[in-house]
């Protein structure tokens, strides 16, 4: 009789009632996974002794969530680990496995056989460490954040360290894996899975209905970019470039959906930018939305912008092409995997505004077959990628040497 896999998600990066929007497509794929498997999940929160002293000056500076949550039937558990600001974060992947460690052995104990861990570094980090004291096997996660982090020496060992020491490695794009590899990791080790789209929640709304809801004219022209509201995904960077397409398409209209980030929260200085440009009647902030109501906002628009630093594989991207928006992205990440043909979109070099200009007055006069572009995000869902991986969770766990390396 085969072993079934019982999964501990293990990930500092997830959904919790005082972080909602933390996370979420971690939970999006590893909650698809159980659906087919049983899984469990570990979700360490940093906390050091004069945190809470701290948050009288910062009120949303480290918010605790309680010790365990249930979402969607599934529980989740937020240990606490020590992580000290300033020198001493170096220590985080450390601390985040010895804090852990007698929760994944009671989880162990009660038959849960394998470790899905997100991001090499520190979560990839802490869960080799932790299979190694454990016995169990891990597999990891590339999701994007591994190139920044990757151009510190001292962090760059120790993502290598957990690459190697992991029984299996997942990337969301091919460039992530072939970067990973470049720096040393065993690139027969990494298998590219993809995040997928569900279309039962992204697909078409009427457009003038749309845009009657948020109060859109007809004949406006829209640009539509969803994500957290920090420096890297580079709401700034289109702002900076609208008084320019306005000269061109002169209904233009900018909508903005999202909000604070674990990354940080530029809302305040992306309103300044708006005012000192004189953009007060084109830019709109959304604000945060959960994913079924984003579809609205996508179904009203013209076009997607994404002028992002850095990326693994963007969702996003797939949500919007799944509710007909042609994409316009930096060639950054993932990005021109997911934006792979010309009738899907164009890709143009980061950094470079003048391209990013002509690319979105390009995107807004030309006539797109919305169509085509719905078909590829369907034929990108989840079903397949979410085989994948519980295809390799079962070899895993089937393996008679079943211990981290």
């Amino acid at each position: 009789m085969s072993m079934t896999p019982k999964l501990i998600v293990f990930s500092s990066l997830f959904p919790s009632s005082v972080r909602p929007h933390a996370g979420i497509f971690i939970r999006e794929r590893m909650f698809r996974v159980g659906a087919h498997l049983p899984l469990t999940v570990v979700s360490p929160v940093p906390w050091f002794p004069c945190q809470g002293w701290l948050r009288r000056w910062k009120p949303d500076y480290r918010p605790l969530p309680a010790r365990m949550e249930t979402q969607a039937g599934v529980s989740v558990f937020y240990p606490r680990f020590l992580a000290a600001p300033g020198f001493l974060r170096r220590l985080d992947g450390l601390s985040m496995a010895l804090c852990s460690a007698p929760l994944l052995r009671r989880l162990k104990n009660s038959g849960h056989n394998l470790i899905d861990a997100h991001f090499a570094y520190p979560d990839g980090y802490a869960a080799v460490r932790l299979g190694r004291w454990l016995g169990l096997p891990v597999t990891i996660t590339l999701r994007g954040t591994e190139v920044p982090l990757a151009k510190s020496g001292s962090r760059r060992k120790r993502m290598l360290l957990a690459l190697t020491g992991a029984k299996r490695v997942f990337s969301v794009a091919d460039s992530l894996k072939r970067h990973m590899a470049g720096l040393g990791a065993d690139a027969a080790k990494i298998r590219v899975v993809g995040n997928g789209v569900d279309t039962s929640i992204f697909h078409p709304l009427d457009k003038s209905a749309a845009r009657r809801a948020l109060g859109i004219a007809d004949a406006a022209r829209v640009l539509i970019t969803v994500g957290g509201l920090v420096e890297r995904k580079g709401f700034h960077r289109v702002n900076e470039l609208l008084p320019a397409l306005k000269g061109k398409h002169p209904h233009l209209v900018y909508l903005i959906v999202g909000g604070a980030s674990p990354e940080g929260d530029w809302s305040e200085r992306l309103r300044r930018q708006v005012a000192t440009l004189g953009l007060e009647d084109t830019v709109r902030f959304l604000g945060p939305m959960p994913s079924a109501a984003l579809k609205e906002p996508l179904s009203a628009a013209d076009v997607f912008v994404l002028a992002t630093a850095n990326e693994g594989w963007a969702n996003v991207l797939l949500e919007a092409m799944a509710c007909g928006l042609p994409v316009v992205a930096t060639d950054v990440g993932g990005n021109r995997e997911v934006v792979c043909r010309d009738e899907l979109g164009l890709i143009v070099p980061f950094g470079q505004p003048e391209a990013l200009r002509d690319a979105l007055d390009r995107a807004l006069a030309a006539s797109w077959d919305r169509e085509t572009i719905i078909d590829y995000a369907r034929a990108n869902g989840w079903d397949g990628r979410i085989a994948v991986l519980c295809e390799e969770f079962q070899k895993l766990v089937e393996r008679p040497s079943a211990g981290a390396g």
